[in-house]
């Protein structure tokens, strides 16, 4: 089961590469911090996933709640002139490699285990 998240990131990394839509540039710093709390609630899935407590009902509302907070204050930053996408992008952009590394440590104890 755990194939099917990174299939799902695969499939539309592909469909994203050969599409021919075009993001406007000042809907860039929306699009970019919505890619990356998409990636880090599918690392968070396959991390939970791993550790046997996942719950599509929180995958689910976790991944669209946080994409519309991280929207939400880049586009507040916008409106008042500060750059708040910057603090979703280090925010998330920290839970994407603490995912990665947990992930990397269950693959690798599974592997000394067998």
């Amino acid at each position: 089961m755990i194939w099917l998240p990174v299939f799902g990131l695969l499939l539309g990394l592909v469909i994203g590469f050969i599409s021919p839509i075009n993001i406007p540039v000042e809907y860039a710093k929306y699009f970019s911090v919505a890619i990356l709390v998409a990636f880090d609630s599918v690392m968070g899935g396959i991390r939970s996933y791993q550790e046997e407590s996942f719950d599509s009902t929180i995958f689910l509302s976790g991944f669209f709640v946080n994409i519309i907070m991280a929207g939400l204050l880049a586009f507040i930053g916008d409106r008042i002139g500060v750059d708040l996408y910057l603090a979703a992008v280090v925010a998330f952009g920290t839970r994407v490699f603490q995912n990665i590394s947990i992930i990397r440590r269950h693959i690798i104890n599974k592997v000394n285990k067998d």
